[in-house]
């Protein structure tokens, strides 16, 4: 005997609204990323804004003066590096094809590594997108500084937004979870900094000691790439061994033995030291959140699916906190 199965007009509604809210928070993605990473940044440098606080400093004087602070150091470090990067970047690409033809002379053979100069008229669009793309970064980084600015700006920016949509028991549940999330996460950030600064420091020296041609553009990628966990350091030692071979199959060696005992250094003493009290999260977790955020979002999906697994778990937590409390 067939059951007969009845859908309410309530659950076609429920249903077509869900899609609905799906198909907005995917056409402002954009929007979401730019919050989520103020927000992060917003919890990295809270804590010093309310220490000048404490010390009679006004909150919004602490403020632009820490704001300022963190801005002017990472343009310090554009100015610093970005010169010599791109010089070495620049003869790193001529030298391309004679290291592609050293390495493997049949793919030399078969690949024109030359062909750009065939496609000349085609670059004109590409150069407009680019010009595009770069306006749309220009945008999406100057609303993300805004972001976190008013962030770090307002303290109770949580209260002040949802007080009308929450009675005062669920605000504060969502204010204390906002706050440990938002602090959990400035971890990652710090941490992820650090890493980065000590990975890169390491590489650089490394590949000196060895004599590596290209060592800071190489340094930088393998600094750059630490902030995908687990397959960054691998990603970035492949241009490494591969321009080492061209030299000769010793240095690519040097490279390979370089590049894992970095690798193994960062794994057993550096990760666990830094970033284990911050994340957490198991190797497995941290994998399927990169594969999804990868799916989802691309790039930057991968560079932000470790803070977005943190805010989630936090989230789960701090729900089933509330509920043992309840029973």
């Amino acid at each position: 005997m067939l059951q007969k199965i009845e859908i309410s007009s309530k659950t076609i509604i429920f249903t077509v609204g869900f899609i609905l809210l799906l198909g907005i928070i995917w056409l402002i993605k954009d929007l979401i990323f730019s919050l989520f990473i103020a927000f992060i940044i917003a919890g990295a440098l809270r804590q010093p804004v309310d220490y000048l606080e404490k010390k009679k400093i006004h909150r919004t004087v602490g403020s632009f003066l820490i704001y300022f602070i963190f801005i002017f150091t990472i343009f310090c470090l554009f100015i610093l590096i970005i010169p010599p990067l791109a010089g070495e970047m620049i003869i790193l690409f001529k030298n391309l094809p004679n290291i592609v033809n050293k390495i493997s002379p049949v793919f030399s053979a078969n690949f024109n590594l030359d062909f750009l100069s065939k496609n000349i008229p085609s670059l004109a669009n590409e150069t407009i997108n680019l010009i595009k793309s770069a306006f749309s970064n220009v945008i999406f980084v100057t609303s993300t500084l805004f972001f976190g600015f008013y962030f770090i700006l307002e303290k109770n920016i949580i209260d002040r937004l949802l007080n009308n949509f929450f009675d005062d028991m669920e605000l504060s549940r969502i204010s204390l979870i906002a706050e440990r999330a938002q602090k959990r996460m400035s971890g990652w950030f710090w941490g992820e900094i650090i890493l980065m600064i000590v990975v890169g420091t390491m590489t650089y020296i490394g590949l000196n000691i060895i004599g590596m041609k290209y060592a800071l553009a190489l340094a930088v990628l393998a600094g750059l790439f630490e902030v995908i966990p687990n397959l960054g350091p691998i990603t970035s030692s492949v241009p490494a061994i591969l321009i080492g071979l061209s030299y000769s199959p010793v240095l690519g060696l040097y490279c390979a033995v370089l590049y894992l005992v970095i690798q193994q250094f960062e794994n057993n003493l550096i990760v666990p030291v830094v970033m284990k009290k911050t994340t957490g999260l198991h190797p497995i977790v941290t994998l399927i959140a990169m594969v999804i955020g990868g799916k989802l979002a691309g790039i930057m999906g991968v560079v932000l699916a470790i803070p977005t697994a943190i805010f989630i778990e936090t989230i789960l937590i701090e729900v089933n906190k509330f509920d043992r409390n309840i029973k």
